[in-house]
């Protein structure tokens, strides 16, 4: 038997499930610091180049967490040498830039995964952003990081001095340096292409 229209609707609604979420979808307005949350476990990671988002994503979808993007308010260059310098500048200022957003309903994870790559041998400035808006204290902070053939510099030690009262595990490190390793093989056979063009530039006869 086909229902009509209407009263296969309200039979529909009637499910717990869906008529829960029109009731949902006929409110104009959500509860502050509301968000849905699968897990008490957090992903937080900040990235440039996306290595660090694989490690976070790759984490997320084993732990079945909840997953944040780090990001400041005003976004990096798009240009690696201009990240670089302006990252450098406002790690040598101590600067700590505004982020775009915090976490919804942050003190209800219990631990929280923390990625990010390294920066001038220490950890980039919106995570020490992240660190100082976020109360960490009794959460257990577990850090994976990404790093260029250097190792993690000083991130750990700023880890524990912004965040004293969370417990932090050994962190999970990685070297991926595409950036860097990209920038040097592009300028090897840019001057490999200059050394052959001297090389075959025409000579002419005196005359």
């Amino acid at each position: 038997m086909v229902l009509p229209r209407r009263q296969l609707l309200t039979r529909l609604m009637s499910l717990p499930l869906l008529s829960t979420l029109g009731t949902l979808a006929s409110k104009t307005t959500a509860l502050p610091d509301a968000k849905p949350r699968q897990s008490t476990t957090l992903i937080a990671y900040f990235t440039r180049s996306g290595n660090t988002r694989v490690v976070a994503e790759q984490l997320a979808r084993t732990l079945d967490a909840d997953l944040f993007v780090i990001a400041p308010a005003t976004p990096y260059p798009a240009d690696y040498e201009a990240n670089v310098e302006q990252a450098r500048r406002e790690r040598d200022a101590g600067y700590q830039p505004p982020l775009e957003q915090r976490v919804p309903g942050f003190s209800g994870y219990e631990r929280v995964f923390i990625g990010f790559p390294i920066w001038g041998m220490t950890a980039p400035p919106a995570i020490r952003s992240f660190l100082t808006q976020h109360d960490l204290t009794d959460k257990t902070l577990v850090p994976f990081i990404t790093h260029g053939k250097y190792g993690l510099g000083d991130s750990v030690s700023v880890l524990k001095q912004l965040a004293p009262r969370a417990t932090i595990l050994d962190a999970y490190s990685q070297e991926c340096d595409q950036e860097r390793d990209t920038m040097n093989q592009v300028n090897s056979w840019l001057s490999r292409l200059s050394a052959n063009s001297n090389q075959h530039e025409p000579t002419h006869a005196k005359s």
